[in-house]
């Protein structure tokens, strides 16, 4: 669906060269809901500007259905940007316009002249958003989250493959966050849209992201499918941010008091709700202390990760241990034995 490949862009200045983005290349399947992480600088947005060229890359290509955008005329490319709906952090809604001439705009500029045919698909677009009742208000007259839901409706007004999300939800607070992703969940799986997202908070990514990848200095430092990230990160940024949703330190002082030995567990998949600790409790010599745990879905799909104690004669934690190892990711963090 969408194929990036070794794209660099290259800042000038008066004095030096920038470089935005370094030999990025991403290939995004139709369907998918793809998320693009990193810190403030890391190129993230200057990559999803490159997307529908409002920013032109210095090298590379772009790919969007086999076409390379960057081979295309301007009136070529004005037409492609029509399958490609873009969604910002500040909302870049026109003060003046009522929210329905807001989404009705978008079918002007794509040269939509029947008033019957904008007037059907703003209520039905509105109506999607959940803000059927709010089609005769002002931008000023509305939350942050319900002008966001007008910025979608404006995006996908004419019925785009592609939707780009730059910092969407950056500016929302978490339980409007969790409505506007929700919206795009919905979005993606009863349209079939393919939605690029761009953020810093892993949550995000975590909430509704099939793959994603980890941006650093103009690069892709790593990229998967999110749930492998989250539950075997390889690169160090990539632990930093999946720590952000999944941090399980311990206090200094709980760690002192422990005589056993302390064990990170991780559950994947359907054995996050399986017995296996209570099964191996009974089946050896040993005593057990959870100190920290919980189970986190990521998208759909559980992930359980426990800090636990492990008590008792060597031999028997031993082979506690290896029959835990058999089932699940076993992490010593600190054996208080030796």
């Amino acid at each position: 669906m969408i194929k990036v490949e070794n794209l660099n862009k290259v800042f000038k200045t008066k004095t030096k060269e920038v470089i935005g983005l370094k030999e990025v290349s991403l290939d995004i399947k139709k369907g998918e809901i793809f998320g693009i992480v990193g810190y403030s600088g890391a190129g993230k947005s200057t990559l999803i500007r490159c997307l529908n060229i409002l920013e032109r890359p210095t090298s590379g290509h772009i790919y969007i259905d086999d076409v390379d955008l960057l081979s295309l005329s301007s009136k070529e490319l004005r037409e492609a940007r029509q399958s490609i709906g873009m969604i910002f952090q500040g909302f870049y809604l026109v003060a003046s316009k009522t929210v329905f001439d807001n989404v009705a705009f978008a079918l002007k500029a794509a040269g939509v002249k029947s008033v019957h045919k904008r007037k059907e698909r703003v209520t039905e677009l509105l109506d999607l958003v959940g803000l059927a009742d709010k089609a005769n208000e002002y931008p000023a007259q509305l939350s942050g989250g319900q002008r966001q839901r007008v910025s979608i409706a404006r995006a996908l007004a004419n019925n785009p493959k592609v939707l780009l999300c730059d910092e969407a939800t950056s500016a929302l607070d978490p339980t409007t966050t969790k409505s506007i992703l929700a919206l795009l969940k919905r979005i993606n799986r009863e349209f079939g849209i393919t939605i690029v997202l761009i953020t810093h908070e892993m949550e995000v990514v975590k909430e509704i992201c099939h793959r994603c990848a980890v941006m650093q200095d103009g690069e892709i430092v790593e990229e998967g499918q999110t749930y492998d990230m989250f539950a075997e990160p390889e690169n160090e940024l990539t632990k930093k941010f999946i720590q952000t949703v999944l941090d399980f330190e311990l206090p200094q002082k709980l760690l002192s008091e422990c005589e056993g030995v302390i064990l990170r567990l991780q559950f994947r998949g359907g054995i996050a709700s399986d017995a296996v600790v209570s099964d191996m409790l009974q089946a050896f010599s040993v005593r057990g202390n959870i100190l920290h745990g919980k189970v986190e879905y990521i998208g759909d799909a559980p992930l359980g990760i426990f800090i636990f104690e492990l008590v008792g004669e060597e031999e028997e934690v031993n082979k506690a241990i290896a029959y835990l190892e058999e089932r699940v990711f076993v992490e010593v963090i600190q054996d208080a034995r030796h």
